[in-house]
């Protein structure tokens, strides 16, 4: 019989991507996203950027984590896994709420692609004037 864990739960959203996290209490640091592993789903600064909230607050190695994330691309993947344990963070600290706020992790960064439209090429890049 397998022991159920104390987490706690939330979304974070990114241009298109959306992260539901678990943050598991008494973890030893493990990071598991879409079942892999955070170093082998993400590369280069990445990873660091989705356990920067952790890192901030000294509490590296007290929680496992575990994220479902879809849609988007990989930057938008790992910021909105950051915007997720960021705010799981607060669920189980609200003290910590003034460091992430000042670092900009619980605010929702909602730039997405503008639509194209008929008759230009992308949203705004029009066809190249021709006088002649």
């Amino acid at each position: 019989m397998t022991t159920k864990r104390q987490f706690h739960f939330a979304t974070g959203k990114r241009k298109t991507a959306i992260a539901r996290v678990k943050l598991f209490e008494a973890g030893s640091g493990e990071v598991t996203i879409n079942g892999e592993p955070m170093k082998k789903y993400f590369f280069g600064i990445l990873p660091e950027k989705v356990v920067s909230p952790l890192t901030m607050t000294n509490r590296k190695n007290s929680f496992d984590i575990e994220a479902k994330v879809m849609g988007g691309g990989k930057h938008g993947q790992a910021e909105a896994v950051r915007a997720g344990v960021s705010k799981a963070l607060l669920l189980y600290d609200p003290s910590v709420r003034i460091t992430l706020k000042k670092a900009g992790f619980l605010r929702r960064d909602s730039r997405i692609r503008e639509r194209k439209k008929p008759g230009l090429h992308r949203a705004r890049r029009a066809p190249q004037f021709a006088k002649r």
